[in-house]
Formats: C-alpha cells, sequence, structure tokens
C-alpha cells in the first residue's frame, strides 16, 4: 500500500484530514478504473481515478504487464470524450505507462488527429506525448506536423514541438538536425518562451561545431533576443565560448565583455543577475572587469525579494574566495543582512564578512555573530565555525577573541558535528598558534566535563595527553582528566587512564600524585580501565620523583614500529603451541601504493596552506622502515622523505615508483615495485642506478628484494653517500633487474628455472626543494624579526619573460620548496607587484624564512628581490645559490633551445638548397612530358576515330547484306501476291453469288435444307477472311518496304 508523504514532526491526525489519497490501494484503484469502459463517461470520476493511478506510480507502485496494457487499454477509449481537462489527464497517464512498440499503434491515429485538431491544447499535448512514446520509424511520418508546429503561430504549440525537440535530440539526432531552418525562424519569435526552447534546441544541435556555435552568440549578440529566459540562456553561452577562447584579455578586450556589461542595464533581474555573475567566474578576471558586476550585485543586496538577496550574496561569497578585496565595498550593506530573517541569507553574511573583513573589525563582527548564533540550525552553524577558524589563521594576533567565541558556543546546545566542527578548530588553533595553547586546552576541558560524545571526549583527553604535560603548569589539568575517571563510561575511563599515565611518565614532578589516582583506578568494574591501569603501574617505576626511561615512554606511547595491516595477518597465521607469539616476527616492510589506487583518478595532493607536507603517519613509517634495516641503520636521523615520484606508466606490466630519503651525508631511494601480470613471479628484483650525471654522489649498498608476487607491493633500495651538509643535486638512470619465473594460474605453483630480464624505468632527479622542509609560521612578522639581521642576504634576479606574475611566484616556491605562509602564494589577477612569504627548515635543522618580492613590466619581463633570514648566515647564502643556479639552468636550457633552433634552421636551409636542382629538372622532365602527352592525346583520337569509322563500316555491311535477303523475301511474296491479286475478281465474283444464294433461301423461307444453307454462309465467312487478309498482307508489304528503303538510304548517308 501507498504510504502518504508524512513530515517528522507532522500530526498524523492533521495528515489524515489532509491528504485525499490516504489509504488508497492499488486493486481498488485498479477496479474503479473500469469507469473508463461506461457508455456515458463522467469526464470528473475518470480524471479522479487517473489522478489516483498517477499517484501511485509516482509513491513507487508499479503495475504488472497485464494491469498495464488493461489500464492503457482502457484509457484509450477516453479519447472519446471531448473534456478538455479529462484530455490532459490521458494524455499524462499514457506517457506514464510507457506502451511498448505495439500498443503505440493503437493511440497513434488519435493523437495524430489531436496533433491536427483546431484545439490548441490538444495539438501541444498530443505532440509532447506522441514523441514521448514513439520511435525513429513513426517519427519520419510526422517529422512534417513537427516542422509546421515549430514554425506554429501559437506559443503553446510551438513550444511543446521544440521541446519534443530537445528530448528526441538524445535518441533520433539525425532527424532533429534537419529542423535547423524552422528552429532559426523560431529563435526569431516574439514569444518569450519560444524563443528561449528554440535557442536552447539550437545550441545543443550545434553544440559540437565550435565555430557554429560561435557564429549564433555573435549574430544574436546583436539584439535579435527579446526574451529573458533566452537571454539568460545566451549569457551562459558567451561564458562557455569566453572559456572555450581561453585568455584574451592579454592581447585585447575580452570577446563578448562588452555585451555581458550591457546587459547589467537590462530592464529584467534575473538577466542583471545572470551576466553579472557571468562577469565574476571568468578566468583571469580584472579589477576593472569585476567592479561594474560587484555594483549591481550591492544594489540587489539591498532588494526587497529575498531570492535576490541571497543570490547576490553567494556570488559575492565567491569571489570573496579570489578577491576578497573588490567585495569590501559591500561589507556595510552585508552587515545589515546579519539579521534578516532568512537564516540562509544571513548565514551567508556572516561567512562572506569573515573573509573580507580586515583586522579591525573582527571583535566588531563576534559582536554581531553572537547574537545569531542561537536563530541558525547547526549546518548554517558549522559554516559560521569552519570560517571563523580560517580567519583567525588569517589574523593569528585575534586568536584571544575568536577563541573565547568558539568556547561560549562550544557551551550550548548542539549536535554531534557541530560540536565536533568546534573541537577541531580549537584543536587546529592550538596546533598553529603557540600562544593559544593554554586557553585552548582549558576550554577544552570545561568542555569534557559536560559532553554527551564518548568520541569527543576521547579525542579532546588523547590531545590533552600529547599537549598538557608540554605546558607551563600541567598539574593543572589533572582534575579534569580525574573527573572522566570518576564520571564518565567505560570507554571515557580507559581514555582518561592513559591520559594520566601519559602526564606521569612526561612530567616526573606529578608522577608520585598520578600513582595515586592509577591505584585507585585498580579497583574499577571495567576489565580495559583495571588492566590499562595495572599495566602503568608496573611500566612506570615505583611513584618516586624520578625520570622515567626513555625505552619505557616508547614502550607506553611511542607509535607501534609495525604496520597493523601486517601485525593482523600475523596474528591470523599464528597457531598456538608452547611457544609464545614473537613481534620480531612479523615482517615491517610498509606495502606501497596498490594498483587499483595508482590507476584511481585524484592521485596528485591538492595545494594547501598547512604546513606538514605529507601526514605525519607516513613520514614515520617510513623511519621505522629505514631504521628496521640494517644497511641503513648507521645513517643516523631521517630528515625528509619526499612523495613518491612515478617511473612507470600506468598501464605497464610492473609499476614502479621512487620515495627519496634525503639524511646528513646519506640519501636513499626507495623503490615500491608492483608485479601486474597473474603469470609471473619475480625474484631478486633490484634497480640498477646510474649515477653518472650526479657526481657527487657515489653508492654505498643496496637491498635487493627476494620475491615480487603477483599484486603485491615490495621495496628495494639504493643507498648513496654525499657531502655532509651539502644539498648536492643530479640526475639518476634506472634500470629494473630481476629473474623472471612462470607461474601456473590455476595452481599458484611457480617454476624451478627462471630467465633473468630487465626493464626501463623514466630518469629522476634529486633537487634542492628535497633538502628543505615544508614547515610553517603562524606569524612571519614575528618570527621574521626573531630572527634578526646578522644572518639575512639580500639580492635581486632577473626571472626573464612569464606569461603572467602567478607563473613566476609559483615557479620559485617550487625551486625553494618551502611553505607559502598566510596565503601569500595567491598572486591576484593582473598584479603588477606582489610579496610571497615562505618559511621551512633547512638540512641540518636550521630554521629559514624568505621575503620574495615580484615585479613584471609591459614586456612581462618579471624580476625579484629574494631576502632570507635564518639561523645560519651559510644556509642564507646556500638559498640564493640554489636561486642563481636554478637562473643558470633556466639560461642554459634556453640557450641550448637556441642553438639547437639554429641548428635546425640550417639543416632546413641545406636541404632546401639540395632540393632545389631537383626541382628544376623535374620542370624541364615536365614541361617535355606536357608535350608528349599532349602527342599521344592526339594520336589517340586519330586511332579512336579510324576504329569507330571501321565499326561503322562493318555495320553498313551487315546492314546491306540484311537489306538484300529482306528484299528477296520481298521480291518472292509480291511474287505470290500478284499471283493472288489476279484471283481476287473471280474471289469477289464467287462472294457475289453465294450472297445471293444465302438471300434467295431466306427470302422464300425454304428451310428444309438446312445444312446446305449453314455451308454456303461458312463458305462465305472464310472467302470474306481470306480476301480480309489478302489486303492485310498488302497493305504491311508495302509498309515494310517503304521502311527498309528509309533506314537503307540513311545508312548511305552516314
Amino acid at each position: 500500500m501507498a504510504q502518504p508523504l508524512v513530515k517528522k514532526d507532522d500530526d498524523r491526525d492533521e495528515e489524515a484530514d489532509y491528504s485525499p489519497f490516504l489509504g488508497i490501494e492499488k486493486g481498488a484503484v485498479l477496479q474503479e478504473a473500469r469507469v473508463f469502459h461506461d457508455p456515458q463517461l463522467d469526464a470528473r470520476r475518470c480524471s479522479q481515478v487517473i489522478t489516483k493511478l498517477l499517484y501511485l506510480l509516482n509513491q513507487g507502485e508499479t503495475l504488472t504487464k497485464i494491469e498495464a496494457t488493461e489500464v492503457f487499454f482502457a484509457v484509450t477509449k477516453l479519447f472519446q470524450s471531448k473534456d478538455i481537462g479529462l484530455r490532459r489527464m490521458v494524455y499524462l497517464m499514457i506517457k506514464e505507462l510507457s506502451p511498448s512498440a505495439d500498443e503505440v499503434i493503437i493511440v497513434t491515429s488519435s493523437l495524430m488527429k489531436d496533433m491536427n485538431s483546431r484545439t490548441d491544447l490538444f495539438r501541444a499535448n498530443a505532440i509532447r506525448v506522441l514523441c514521448r512514446i514513439t520511435d525513429g520509424t513513426l517519427l519520419a511520418q510526422i517529422e512534417r506536423y513537427l516542422k509546421q508546429a515549430i514554425v506554429d503561430k501559437n506559443p503553446v504549440v510551438a513550444s511543446a514541438a521544440l521541446v519534443s525537440g530537445i528530448h528526441l535530440l538524445q535518441t533520433n539526432p539525425e532527424i532533429v538536425r534537419r529542423w535547423s531552418n524552422e528552429v532559426q525562424e523560431a529563435v526569431q519569435s516574439r514569444a518569450a518562451l519560444v524563443q528561449f526552447h528554440a535557442l536552447a534546441l539550437l545550441h545543443q544541435i550545434r553544440q559540437n561545431d565550435r565555430l557554429a556555435v560561435n557564429k549564433l552568440v555573435a549574430s544574436l549578440t546583436k539584439g535579435t533576443v527579446r526574451s529573458p529566459l533566452a537571454q539568460c540562456l545566451l549569457i551562459r553561452y558567451i561564458s562557455q565560448v569566453i572559456k572555450e577562447s581561453g585568455d584574451n584579455s592579454q592581447a585585447g578586450e575580452r570577446p563578448f565583455y562588452d555585451y555581458l556589461e550591457g546587459c547589467l542595464r537590462h530592464k529584467a533581474e534575473v538577466v542583471i543577475f545572470e551576466a553579472a555573475r557571468t562577469i565574476t567566474e571568468l578566468s583571469n578576471v580584472t579589477t576593472r572587469e569585476l567592479t561594474p558586476a560587484i555594483t549591481v550585485l550591492q544594489l540587489f543586496l539591498s532588494s526587497s525579494k529575498p531570492v535576490l538577496r541571497f543570490a547576490a550574496l553567494r556570488t559575492l561569497n565567491k569571489v570573496a574566495m579570489t578577491h576578497p578585496m573588490a567585495v569590501t565595498n559591500c561589507n556595510i550593506d552585508m552587515e545589515s543582512l546579519i539579521s534578516d530573517q532568512n537564516r540562509s541569507i544571513a548565514t551567508l553574511a556572516i561567512t562572506t564578512l569573515l573573509k573580507t573583513g580586515n583586522e579591525s573589525s573582527v571583535d566588531r563582527l563576534m559582536k554581531q555573530i553572537t547574537n545569531f548564533m542561537s536563530d541558525i540550525a547547526d549546518e548554517f552553524k558549522i559554516v559560521v565555525v569552519e570560517a571563523i577558524r580560517s580567519l583567525c589563521l588569517k589574523f593569528p594576533l585575534k586568536y584571544r577573541s575568536l577563541m573565547n567565541f568558539l568556547s561560549n558556543i562550544l557551551r550550548e546546545e548542539g549536535g554531534f558535528e557541530y560540536k565536533k566542527a568546534i573541537v577541531d578548530s580549537i584543536v587546529i588553533l592550538i596546533r598553529d598558534i603557540p600562544d593559544a595553547k593554554e586557553s585552548g586546552l582549558l576550554h577544552l576541558c570545561e568542555f569534557i566535563e559536560d559532553c554527551e560524545f564518548t568520541y569527543l571526549s576521547t579525542q579532546i583527553l588523547h590531545f590533552l595527553g600529547n599537549e598538557g604535560p608540554k605546558t607551563s603548569d600541567p598539574s593543572k589539568y589533572i582534575r579534569y582528566i580525574y573527573n572522566r575517571v570518576i564520571l564518565e563510561n567505560a570507554t571515557v575511563r580507559a581514555s582518561a587512564v592513559s591520559t594520566l599515565a601519559k602526564f606521569g611518565a612526561l612530567v616526573d614532578s606529578l608522577k608520585p600524585r598520578i600513582f595515586v589516582l592509577l591505584r585507585r583506578c585498580v579497583f574499577d568494574n571495567d576489565d580495559e580501565v583495571r588492566d590499562r591501569a595495572t599495566l602503568y603501574l608496573n611500566t612506570l617505576g615505583d611513584g618516586s620523583v624520578a625520570e622515567t626511561d626513555e625505552d619505557v615512554k616508547e614502550f607506553l606511547f611511542g607509535s607501534l614500529d609495525i604496520p597493523l595491516t601486517n601485525m593482523e595477518a600475523s596474528l591470523k597465521n599464528y597457531d598456538p603451541t608452547e611457544e609464545p607469539f614473537d613481534i620480531n616476527s612479523v615482517p615491517k616492510e610498509v606495502k606501497s601504493q596498490s594498483v587499483a589506487e595508482k590507476k584511481a583518478p585524484g592521485k596528485k595532493p591538492a595545494a594547501s596552506s598547512t604546513p606538514a607536507a605529507a601526514p605525519t603517519s607516513a613520514a614515520d613509517a617510513y623511519e621505522r622502515l629505514l631504521s628496521s634495516i640494517p644497511e641503513f641503520a648507521s645513517f643516523g636521523k631521517l630528515f625528509k622523505s619526499s612523495t613518491p615520484v612515478e617511473l612507470t606508466e600506468a598501464e605497464t606490466e610492473y609499476s614502479v615508483n621512487v620515495v627519496k630519503h634525503i639524511y646528513d651525508s646519506h640519501v636513499v631511494f626507495q623503490y615500491n615495485c608492483t608485479n601486474t601480470i597473474p603469470e609471473q613471479l619475480l625474484e631478486n628484483v633490484t634497480v640498477i642506478v646510474d649515477a653518472s650525471d650526479a657526481e657527487e654522489f657515489s653508492e654505498v649498498g643496496t637491498k635487493p628484494l627476494r620475491s615480487l608476487p603477483y599484486d603485491t607491493p615490495g621495496q628495494t633500495f639504493v643507498a648513496f653517500e654525499k657531502p655532509e651538509g651539502v644539498p648536492a643535486v643530479g640526475k639518476f638512470s634506472n634500470v629494473l633487474r630481476f629473474t623472471v619465473k612462470e607461474v601456473d594460474p590455476s595452481t599458484g605453483e611457480s617454476e624451478d628455472d627462471g630467465v633473468e630480464d630487465e626493464y626501463q624505468l623514466e630518469d629522476f632527479e634529486v633537487v634542492a626543494a628535497d633538502y628543505i622542509l615544508k614547515v610553517g609560521v603562524s606569524n612571519f612578522k614575528n618570527a621574521w624579526e626573531s630572527l634578526g639581521p646578522d644572518g639575512e642576504r639580500i639580492d635581486e634576479y632577473g626571472l626573464g619573460p612569464r606569461e603572467s606574475l602567478a607563473e613566476a611566484v609559483n615557479t620559485v616556491i617550487n625551486l625553494l620548496g618551502m611553505q607559502p605562509c598566510e596565503g601569500t602564494e595567491v598572486v591576484p589577477s593582473n598584479s603588477r607587484s606582489h610579496t610571497c612569504l615562505l618559511s621551512g627548515i633547512y638540512i641540518g635543522n636550521v630554521k629559514v624564512l624568505v621575503r620574495l618580492s615580484f615585479g613584471i613590466d609591459g614586456a612581462k619581463e618579471v624580476a625579484m628581490k629574494l631576502a632570507v633570514r635564518s639561523e645560519d648566515e651559510n644556509v642564507s647564502e646556500a638559498i640564493h645559490e640554489i636561486v642563481a643556479s636554478g637562473q643558470r639552468r633556466q639560461n642554459d636550457q634556453l640557450r641550448m633551445i637556441f642553438l639547437e633552433h639554429t641548428r635546425i634552421s640550417r639543416e632546413l636551409e641545406a636541404r632546401k638548397n639540395e632540393l632545389d636542382d631537383p626541382e628544376k629538372q623535374l620542370m624541364e622532365r615536365g614541361a617535355s612530358t606536357e608535350n608528349n602527352r599532349l602527342k599521344l592525346k592526339y594520336e589517340k583520337k586519330k586511332h579512336d576515330r579510324a576504329v569507330l569509322n571501321k565499326k561503322k563500316a562493318k555495320k553498313a555491311s551487315r546492314l546491306a547484306e540484311r537489306y538484300k535477303r529482306e528484299k528477296e523475301d520481298l521480291r518472292r511474296k509480291i511474287i505470290q501476291l500478284k499471283v493472288k491479286l489476279d484471283d481476287k475478281p473471280l474471289l469477289e465474283m464467287e462472294l457475289i453469288y453465294l450472297r445471293g444464294q444465302t438471300e434467295i433461301v431466306k427470302f422464300t423461307g425454304n428451310y428444309v435444307d438446312v445444312d446446305k444453307l449453314y455451308a454456303l454462309l461458312r463458305e462465305l465467312h472464310e472467302k470474306e477472311v481470306e480476301l480480309y487478309d489478302l489486303e492485310a498482307l498488302n497493305h504491311a508489304l508495302i509498309v515494310k518496304n517503304a521502311k527498309a528503303m528509309m533506314k537503307y538510304k540513311k545508312l548511305r548517308r552516314n
């Protein structure tokens, strides 16, 4: 039974009174459908039954094949009724039932009759239904009617035909494309809806032809479009044309921009908004181009229509992400919308103001937001919280007011997602702004006192255990943590016990007090809590004020140096025996990226302003993996691991990528290999590295991979030594070497003998950016001043011609491999100068900050001023050397390109000269060949004429002989004819005599001798026939003789 639509907060009794379809059943409605067969149709009752059927179908009810057929045949009988309302319901029912090809024939005649009806409503609906249910063969029969309907004077009929064409274009494009002339004519219609639908159909017909679309847009921008809807559609097509044509604003005016700007003065608000939105979404839009659109959107902010206010705010919100300064003029208008009755508008106003506001306006915004937060739903609150978090990272000095605001709303009522967003924001602020740590941790401690979400409580306790011992007064957090042991559920209590143990292990002065609390936890009701407390009491010592061993800290709170997947697999394979499980037997190798993940889209990480270059877990995993290999254990502490660099294509038989691990005096290349061939097993897999282009590197060791089964990632390593503390660079060539063994897919067993083979890999480079770790700073100004001018080095560089300033900025950032700060990696569109701030850690754990000042002139020549400050002036010099070497490398590349271009030009010129002489010879040969060709042509014509004359002569000879034979035959026949003609008078006398005898017999009435009479009549008839044949033969011979003579004379003339 179909269920009515019921909201969660609605009362069932009220819904029962409201819905006319409550409790209807399919069987009952099908019984009611019998009214369609009544001789006297009740139009109103039939319409109600069809409405119920449509309701059931839209609620998910399905009709069986038999039921659908019966309903369809019953509905077709309703064409007898002339009621307009019932006819419209019939059309809807036929479309909903989607009859089969056999059933369509039954209603086709009725629909075609309606399509030619005098009632326009019947015509329009019949066209829609016919185009919905017919196939290509029937469509060809009604195509003429559809073309006429497109140019019909009635706009309802024309729109129905055009909309049907849009749907048919998906199934029968060849037929619809033949309507281009009619659709082009409909575009000029004065009816707004017809023009809108015609433009949509015409664009879909031409959408695969970019030139045709450009011509269409160019012709329509001259003022032939009057419909506001069609004009909005045209604006969208203009936006598409601009995007496809690329950015032409550098070479001159942007195409169609004048038309878009003119639409900002249109009388229809929808056209104005569409034009403004399109201008704001243009690529590389300038401030001059944005200004008129922003002005129009600012006027919409004060409109009385909520839709216009919301649309304008949403557009301004998007613009604020890339051009915040352009939206600042609208801040006053947006502040007035914070108190708007529509909560969506108010939320957008808040988030936009947070993006465009400056440091001085933060406090005022916080006061306005405080009163606003209690009136909106949680999903809107989450948006506001995320905007506040971004604002705090943008203005770190305002962390106090923003942190207080977050703590206040954290105490208010709200759902899990809302509270989680607030907690995550506070955690991020504590991590990125060191000054906010103390107050942020206290706010989180106060929150867990009344937190109803177990997940958030455990997350906060874990974070508190990591950060609390590092504060100036860790003891103040103990009370909050132990309260969780007393008041919370078992999961939170276990987490609180671990947090207490962390404080005891990391803060020696608190250890006696922590031991007292842990001893109380031993009597807890939950096994997990008791086990944790017992473990920590037995491993942290005797409770005296003494430093905890580093091994104990690492055992209790350090990260597990074994992948959890490997641990799980080893435990599943462990067979319980007398020997205990040995954790050292678990393999420590980390599986690289699988083939399926590698082929998936989105491999490249998106650019971010977060300090970490890679997830901490990945860096820790790499360090644990390398430290577990004896050959590399003596290299010291790992400084940096790069992101994987692909050395093979995605679809090749072997997938290999390399990770560069940087140490002070060594570099280790980790080759992650995957075998993608099921029928092969690779053994003794190594990579032969050619370092001839990297003179400062010398190979010191390798670790081969013993076995590489199908789709099981493995690693092989190659280590190189380099000068200590020096950012050595170089290019490395690689060849994968292995032994191949065939594998039986059915049994999985491999052959004993293998074949050695090699596979060429792509080259890769170790660059200067590999020796700099991306680490951001929350306040670049304070960090810059704290380093002081002693380690500062400043120089200027010319970067040569560039497409834009943004390209130059990205090039230098990628060259140095440092972390952009405060969002300075984003260059405003059409900017002539820019300052970029970078920070990082140089190899040797030396902090370094960089201030880049860029400028570009009219010839697109870019100049850069580089200022570097670090704790070691040699590092500052090294950063300058990296930039200078990068510039030299670029100049060398340009020089090589120029030399190569010169060499190719000379080769082409020499080749051209070599081809000139043969070309002259070919021209001379061509001239003589032309003469010979003309001569041969003349001889051929002469020969063809002689052959033709010979054929004519043979034909004439054959005709002459044939004529001679025919003439002889005629002569004989004429002689015979003359003999018979001599008997003609005698024959005529006999006829006269026979006729007389017959008349005498008839006159006298003497019928006694009947046989004699019949014999006379028969003889008379035979004589008459013989005479007629004789005359006919004579005439035929005369005609035939005349024709033969004419044919012979004609042949003689030829």
